[in-house]
């Protein structure tokens, strides 16, 4: 049932998820209604929703322009998904910001498979890794991205290998000019970011080691399962999919070696995770088997999610 509620693209399904978006939000957002008092909390809590909304909607972008997704509302579905196991994230904006312009350097990145416009694509994905790392620093290893797109796709011409330069020495110009002129304090926060922390000792409660565990075993089930039939995806989009398992690797690592560690920080996974279980449920296979490990994962997510609350 779940399995062909979602199975097609169309205006009910994306009304249908973000209805559970907004629902879910606030049931999140009023456990405690301080916030409501002030004007500036308010607004950012506005901020960070339409941000998610613009997250899922690039995501969808991603996996429809580029024939990752069968014209299904999987991609979006799974990625709301992730979102309950760690509903905290919605009260992190510089995650959500960092990560937002994080999904505009991937679209960028996945579409070079067309061959058109390789430098502008590998300054804008530059640009917007760069800018995502004045939010949350270590995602700034995500230019590693935008090197493997250019062995794919533009290693002969050697000024695209300068582009990333370019871009950094633009971010950083615009950064510091702002940080002179607004708040000098922003270069002091910024460079305090520099720092890393390897240790996972940060559970507060036994939930979120609970929503932990279970977001790595639905990791290695989808991961598993897309590298087990990535022979069998059409040639044309193996390097989408090699971009996508590449990304999904170098945001564990940004997991990994940030200081202010938290299960928030995965937010970065959710985007190619959620390509991977896409690709597994539309894996032609055995309707009884597909509604099973979907009843599953809601079931794992609604529960980590109210027991959150």
């Amino acid at each position: 049932m779940i399995t062909s509620l979602f199975r097609k693209s169309t205006p009910l399904n994306y009304a249908l998820v973000i209805l559970l978006m907004l629902v879910f939000f606030f049931l999140y957002q009023f456990q405690d209604i301080s916030w409501t008092k002030s004007a500036f909390s308010i607004i950012q809590k506005v901020g960070i929703l339409a941000l998610f909304f613009g997250s899922l909607f690039v995501m969808n972008f991603i996996t429809k322009k580029n024939g990752l997704s069968k014209d299904s509302t999987y991609p979006v579905f799974f990625y709301f998904l992730f979102l309950l196991l760690f509903p905290s994230i919605l009260n992190n904006p510089n995650l959500v910001i960092s990560n937002f312009f994080i999904l505009l350097a991937l679209r960028r990145l996945i579409s070079m498979q067309t061959m058109k416009t390789i430098k502008e694509k590998i300054f804008d994905a530059s640009f917007w890794v760069f800018v995502a790392a004045l939010f949350h620093f270590w995602s700034v290893l995500f230019i590693l991205m935008v090197f493997i797109s250019i062995l794919f796709h533009g290693a002969r011409d050697y000024r695209n290998w300068f582009l990333p330069f370019v871009a950094l020495f633009t971010v950083a110009t615009i950064f510091v000019l702002f940080s002179v002129m607004a708040d000098k304090t922003l270069i002091d926060g910024f460079l305090g970011n520099m720092t890393t922390n390897i240790k996972i000792n940060y559970f507060e409660n036994n939930y979120q080691n609970l929503a932990l565990s279970i977001y790595v075993a639905v990791m290695l089930f989808f991961l598993v399962s897309l590298l087990t039939t990535l022979s069998h995806k059409p040639l044309i989009l193996h390097s989408s999919y090699k971009k996508m398992i590449s990304f999904f690797f170098i945001a564990i690592t940004v997991f990994l070696v940030s200081s202010n560690k938290s299960n928030d920080i995965l937010v970065f996974t959710f985007a190619p995770l959620s390509v991977m279980a896409t690709s597994q449920i539309e894996t032609p296979q055995a309707k009884l088997r597909q509604e099973l490990v979907m009843f599953v994962l809601v079931a794992c997510c609604l529960f980590t999610f109210f027991s959150q609350l």
